[in-house]
């Protein structure tokens, strides 16, 4: 793993796993304004030549690391994050359930976006 960077594409809502100039794993998730703000992580995804190295699991540390040093919680709907959190209740804390189902509402709201 420590020739894997990870880096936060916010524009596009990804956060990247990248080896050797090459995306292997990235969390896709959008940021909720309202009823506050949030990072709202939807796919992880790894590449399968990558699988079981670790990736997803750094992505969503990242993930969460990020929004704690934005001062932001995380409202998880992606199921693999979702399991993360609760296996890593020390780093993730666990999200509101009035954020979780704005979270829902806004993606139901914006089906092209994932």
């Amino acid at each position: 793993m420590s020739d894997i960077e990870i880096r936060d594409d916010r524009d596009a809502g990804r956060l990247e796993a990248v080896a050797a100039g090459e995306v292997v794993g990235r969390i896709e998730y959008f940021v909720l304004d309202a009823p506050e703000r949030a990072v709202v992580p939807v796919h992880t995804i790894v590449e399968p030549a990558h699988e079981g190295q670790g990736i997803a699991g750094s992505l969503a540390r990242e993930l969460y690391g990020l929004a704690r040093r934005e001062g932001v919680p995380v409202a998880p709907l992606c199921p693999y994050v979702v399991k993360w959190a609760e296996r890593h209740p020390d780093e993730a804390p666990a999200a509101d359930p009035e954020l979780l189902r704005a979270a829902k509402e806004w993606l139901v709201a914006h089906p092209e976006r994932f």
